[in-house]
């Protein structure tokens, strides 16, 4: 089972959310739908995996996650990637960037040290500096509903090159999330498809089955033997 062990805001302009786990024996868990990047550091059998996740737009099932593992996590904003690894190329996949033996790898030509949970910071610093991490200030216009001079089709190819997905993919993304958690902290099925804004309790069920893998009923009630994310405090986009 993944024991998620903490999380915190950043104080990098790219960076959401950092987190750390562990696993503790083997468990079934399920991956759920996502609309930023993440760099994920792994470290299994005495070796450690840079890897770097895309936005996913449906729940997958990633069978029994191994013994024994730590895990740092670097959630991007919205609209933050890695100018050699767009997100496009990323969606619903992971790729390994690196592994090691040692606390030192490689990434873009150059050494990089492994971060910490409390240095991560610096490290997504010194990866905007060498170039290696940019960030799209345009997904965040939009997302605030700020006006652009800029035509539809331009805005939309740009959100889409930046983020891997449509907006209205990443809007709905992030309102099943956000039904997700409002369903485990007891909200019941109807407030939930009021709040989270659906037109009914159908549509807020297929929603959740086809971006969390679960029924409303059965995020109330635990029913499904899978383990999932933790989610962190969201809400849906404007």
């Amino acid at each position: 089972m993944i024991i998620f062990d903490e999380d915190r805001p950043s104080d990098s302009p790219v960076v959401e959310r950092i987190w750390r786990c562990h696993s503790e024996g083997t468990h079934p868990f399920l991956s759920i739908a996502q609309s930023r990047c993440e760099l994920v550091f792994t470290r299994l059998h005495s070796k450690i995996i840079l890897t770097a996740r895309g936005p996913e737009t449906k729940a997958a099932s990633l069978g029994a996650c191994p013994a024994g593992g730590e895990w740092l996590g670097i959630r991007l904003r919205l609209g933050a990637f890695l100018p050699h690894l767009p997100a496009s190329t990323l969606v619903n996949t992971a790729v390994a960037l690196e592994a090691s033996s040692s606390a030192i790898f490689w990434l873009g030509g150059s050494t990089w040290q492994v971060p910490d949970y409390d240095n991560a910071d610096t490290f997504v610093d010194w990866l905007v500096r060498a170039g290696l991490l940019f960030h799209e200030p345009l997904v965040d216009a939009v997302l605030q509903g700020q006006r652009q001079d800029l035509s539809v089709s331009t805005i939309q190819r740009r959100f889409l090159r930046a983020t891997g997905v449509t907006q209205a993919t990443a809007r709905q993304i992030e309102r099943a999330r956000y039904a997700t958690l409002l369903l485990q902290r007891g909200t019941s099925i109807l407030d939930t498809t009021y709040e989270a804004g659906y037109f009914d309790q159908p549509h807020l069920t297929r929603s959740l089955k086809h971006f969390i893998g679960q029924t409303p009923a059965q995020i109330q009630e635990k029913s499904r033997p899978e383990q999932m994310p933790f989610l962190y405090k969201t809400t849906p986009f404007c």
